[in-house]
């Protein structure tokens, strides 16, 4: 009966924490965001990690590619077993264009991540908001996260730039395509596969009903 008691247990205590989680480690450098449905990498520049920008351009450039070179890159990334890998989207949530310019963006993907999740994790800068990652600490779950401008998937009307977000103020602006940005891939979807909440409170009353039934039997 204990052991009955302690499952049934064990599975609200999961089902209630996918209910509220937001940002889920899966392990193996993947942070599943459960309100966007979306993939991060937790390196947040593994275009410098890898060292593929001192192969392309001959030197450190910490990370930072233009547009073209970023699309590229991401385009080819293999990681975890997964090729489908994406510069994040500008756009709103909705797909009505991008949101901004300006600086609550929560409607882009990294506007979401840096307002909604990061944000009240950061530290102050010397104008005394907060950012997520001033002096380049990092901010679990994620790692190496630059304090500079990161670039999206989204272009411009002008086809000569494209969208970007800066990580030191959370502003979402255009820039043009030959700025060297850092790069942060992120994927659609899930890379486990994880009982919905639903499947978790069927299950446990399921159990309850056995045991219930259990003892009607005995009575």
């Amino acid at each position: 009966m204990k052991k009955v008691i302690l499952l049934i247990v064990l599975i609200f205590a999961i089902w209630i924490n996918n209910a509220e989680a937001t940002l889920i480690d899966r392990g193996g450098g993947l942070i599943y965001d459960t309100d966007l449905n979306i993939t991060w990498l937790q390196d947040a520049n593994y275009a410098d990690t890898t060292g593929y920008d001192d192969i392309l351009y001959g030197y450190d450039t910490n990370g930072r590619l233009s547009w073209e070179l970023s699309i590229e890159w991401v385009n080819n990334l293999s990681y975890a077993g997964y090729d489908d890998w994406r510069l994040p989207s500008a756009q709103n949530q909705d797909g009505s264009g991008p949101c901004g310019p300006d600086f609550n963006c929560t409607d882009s993907e990294m506007g979401h991540l840096y307002l909604t999740e990061l944000k009240n994790k950061g530290y102050k800068a010397p104008d005394g908001t907060y950012q997520p990652d001033w002096g380049l600490k990092n901010i679990d779950p994620f790692s190496n996260i630059y304090s500079y401008f990161y670039w999206s998937s989204t272009e411009s009307i002008n086809p000569e730039r494209a969208w970007s977000f800066d990580w030191r103020n959370g502003e979402q602006s255009q820039s043009t395509k030959h700025d060297g940005f850092n790069i942060w891939p992120v994927r659609d979807g899930d890379v486990a596969s994880v009982p919905e909440p639903a499947t978790f409170l069927l299950v446990g009353i399921g159990l309850v009903s056995l045991v219930g039934f259990k003892y009607i039997r005995q009575a």
